[in-house]
């Protein structure tokens, strides 16, 4: 009776020990995809910039003027 008790504890606690180590690795992969995450959200956040920097009107005009493109209200019609 007493040696089963001390295999019964001595399996307890390789499992214990098992699951702390499992749990470990499972945190440690969650830290490394929040940062993963962060990562794209920032270039996210760079690029979203750089399309508002590229597509605002004063960047348009240079890059129509570059082309030899005017502009001319004559050619803009107004649809109800």
């Amino acid at each position: 009776m007493y040696k089963l008790c001390i295999v019964v504890i001595v399996f307890l606690i390789v499992g214990i020990v098992c699951g702390q180590t499992t749990l470990a690795q499972i945190n440690l992969e969650v830290q490394k995809l929040t940062e993963d995450v962060d990562d794209v959200r920032n270039t996210n956040e760079s690029l979203e910039m750089k399309i508002d920097e590229m597509t605002s009107l004063d960047r348009i005009k240079q890059v129509s003027e570059e082309y030899g493109l005017t502009y001319n209200s004559d050619n803009i019609k107004t649809i109800k």
